[in-house]
């Protein structure tokens, strides 16, 4: 860019056309209906923390005036490269399909290879010059089409290979169904409610101070008894070992692995035969932390990961002493073969970070590891794998012990006869800091943040420090982090629901130099995420509901529908055309309602105008603002009651915060207040 920070016509063409190949708007309609044009210096910024095109002052760029125009060219010339695309959708039942080749025009035939899932191999050919020829280019010299190749196959529903005889790469075929799993619960009108919870919270007289998953299985035992058929639950992904502080389960270290801090360490089956531990635990010093920890204000999560681990590694330590054809062992090599590269590089990143930490309390993750450790396949990583074997093997393990505690209060949850369950929430992102960002580091835009636009709930829009996945590279890399994250999460869940759904369609990006202000949205192959999505959620039995709030295209409504996937409306929100709230039988029929989420006051807090008073505290609104807000929720109760009451519902309780009666468990020492018993509000 000139000094005037504007673009040569010709390069500010090329920029456009990057942005264009890589789904990057150049303009967007915010949530007041305003089209916003972003400017060519945030375009170029974003383009370069992508990676779409190199940074001005690197020595890529240096040899270039005219960065964007080489990089437009170098993506051309890469395509001839790529004789198939790397994902292509099929239909559940069809009997044929197409697929887009590019190939050099010259030759006579096309022969095709799949191999399907279960291993079986399909092979055909057909004469090129029987093959539709959609457009056709020259590159160095040699002329190229692309075709559509008709396949005549049908294929059961999974993951299938094709390839072509003679040719580089290969296309994941998904065949897939057209809609989600729906449960039997929810069949024809019926409906069904649940508790939602967040775990590190859940208190009871016989934890370590954090919720775990005993505590989990007992609540959903008495949530059954209430007559709830599910209970959601917050991220249990997997956060940061070594630094407990960072526990935010929106900001996880993996998404495909689990917070083993949620672990019952007294269930563990090895600490009923391990001496040491007992002792350990019984012992008064050890006790007297059991019970600060409980009594806590707050969760200690740094005093509760100083205690779980120092049992965790002595039941460890005593598991190994387990003969290789004991069943327990038999079953961790189960889980372990099962679990395969990602977890091994998980653990592995775990016992890296823990080893490089405990020298320096300033290294947070990979980027601050020496730079030989920061590619998983480095042979420095490999070297520290096979080095450290006990260590690495002592994180499989902590996933082990908590897959199977979570899936056994899965279990615990049917039995006691809920229609659903448990039900998982997928985190949007993770933390560009930890595991699987360095396993999928390529994948990612590390250098970009994601968030939201300017709106009136957020009047400066958000920032939420996260890296977002270039679509590019994830549709290169066969949705092969997505699947892992979905599989993860499925498992032994009733539903899943995913943080901004609006994710499968297109991302807010804000450049690492900018704020929300100079963001653009930058859209994702969504038909290809959609399918994969109805996939798995068929295979695992689970429901799947979207986060649609915020700004919300009206096509992310339309492929939730589409696919079957449950909107989520939340009571805040849910006002008709005179801004009043809806009786809840104007409540969409394909919804989950709820009255509160992670980032939004809970209801005792917007009841009482608290979280009006934390913003004006902030500084986000002033005093006139906040005296004519203050109005409006005055306002809004008593709309609200209004609106219950019209639906017939007379005696319904609103949950405010007097102290509701406790629901207590038989087994001893549990005891819980979800809020569920109030007192009547006055009209």
């Amino acid at each position: 860019m000139n000094e005037s920070g504007l673009l040569p016509p010709h390069e500010a063409q090329a920029l456009l056309a990057l942005c264009q190949r890589h789904g990057v708007a150049t303009d967007y309609v915010d949530a007041f209906g305003h089209r916003h044009a972003v400017s060519h210096e945030a375009l170029a910024a974003l383009l370069a923390d992508a990676g779409f095109v190199a940074h001005s002052g690197s020595e890529a760029a240096s040899g270039s005036d005219l960065p964007f125009a080489a990089a437009v060219a170098t993506a051309a010339r890469d395509a001839r490269r790529h004789p198939l695309p790397p994902v292509q959708v099929v239909a559940s039942g069809a009997d044929a399909f197409e697929i887009d080749v590019r190939l050099p025009s010259h030759l006579a035939h096309v022969k095709w290879r799949v191999v399907d899932e279960s291993g079986g191999r399909h092979e055909g050919a057909v004469r090129a010059d029987r093959l539709e020829a959609i457009d056709r280019a020259t590159f160095d010299d040699e002329a190229y089409a692309r075709y559509r190749l008709p396949l005549m196959l049908a294929l059961p529903e999974g993951y299938h290979r094709l390839s072509l005889v003679g040719f580089p790469g290969e296309t994941l075929l998904v065949c897939a169904p057209a809609r989600c799993h729906q449960p039997g619960a929810l069949e024809g009108d019926a409906r069904i409610w649940g508790f939602t919870l967040q775990l590190y919270g859940l208190r009871s007289r016989r934890n370590w101070g954090i919720g775990d998953f005993s505590d989990l299985a007992d609540f959903a035992e008495l949530a059954a008894r209430e007559g709830a058929d599910v209970v959601g639950l917050n991220p249990l992904h997997a956060l940061f070992p070594h630094n407990p502080l960072r526990a935010s389960p929106y900001s996880p270290s993996s998404r495909a692995q689990l917070n083993a801090f949620y672990i019952d360490v007294e269930a563990v089956p090895d600490f009923h035969d391990c001496g040491p531990a007992r002792e350990r635990v019984q012992s008064q010093a050890f006790q007297a932390r059991l019970s600060a920890l409980r009594a806590a204000t707050l969760v200690d999560h740094a005093g509760v990961a100083a205690a779980k681990h120092e049992v965790l590694r002595l039941l460890y330590t005593h598991f190994r002493t387990r003969d290789a054809v004991d069943a327990e062992s038999a079953a961790f090599t189960r889980f372990r073969e099962q679990g395969g590269e990602a977890l091994h590089q998980h653990a592995l990143f775990e016992a890296l970070q823990a080893n490089f930490h405990a020298g320096d309390t300033d290294i947070q993750g990979w980027p601050d590891w020496p730079p030989e450790y920061r590619d998983p396949s480095s042979p420095a990583a490999a070297r520290f794998a096979a080095e450290h074997t006990e260590h690495v093997g002592y994180y499989e393990y902590l996933q082990w012990q908590a897959a199977r505690q979570f899936e056994a209060a899965g279990v615990r949850a049917k039995a006691a006869g809920m229609g659903l369950g448990l039900y998982l929430d997928l985190a949007v992102s993770v933390d560009r800091a930890g595991s699987d960002a360095w396993r999928h580091r390529r994948t990612f835009a590390l250098a970009a943040r994601i968030g939201a636009p300017p709106d009136a709930f957020n009047p400066r829009g958000q920032d939420w420090g996260l890296p977002p996945l270039r679509p590019d590279r994830l549709r290169e890399s066969q949705y092969r982090i997505f699947i892992e994250a979905l599989r993860a999460n499925m498992r032994g869940a009733g539903a899943i629901r995913i943080d901004h759904v609006m994710m499968l369609m297109r991302l807010f990006w804000i450049p690492a130099q900018g704020t929300a202000r100079d963001g653009t949205y930058v859209g994702y192959p969504a038909l290809e995420l959609f399918a994969i999505l109805a996939l798995e959620s068929r295979r695992h039995g689970c429901l799947v509901i979207g986060e649609d709030l915020g700004t919300v295209p009206e096509e992310t409504r339309d492929m939730l529908g589409r696919y079957g996937v449950l909107s989520y409306r939340l009571l805040y929100f849910e006002r008709n055309g005179a801004g009043r709230f809806r009786a809840p039988a104007e409540y969409p029929p394909q919804a989950v309602a709820a009255v509160s989420t992670h980032d939004l006051p809970p209801f005792a807090g917007w009841w009482s105008a608290h979280d009006l008073k934390e913003r004006h505290a902030l500084g986000l609104i002033d005093d006139a603002a906040f005296d004519r807000l203050r109005e409006e929720r005055r306002r809004d109760r008593q709309q609200l009651i209004d609106a219950v009451r019209a639906d017939g519902h007379e005696s319904l309780m609103l949950p405010l915060y007097s102290r509701p009666r406790p629901i207590r468990n038989k087994a001893p020492g549990l005891l819980m207040a979800p809020g569920a018993r109030v007192r009547p509000v006055a009209a």
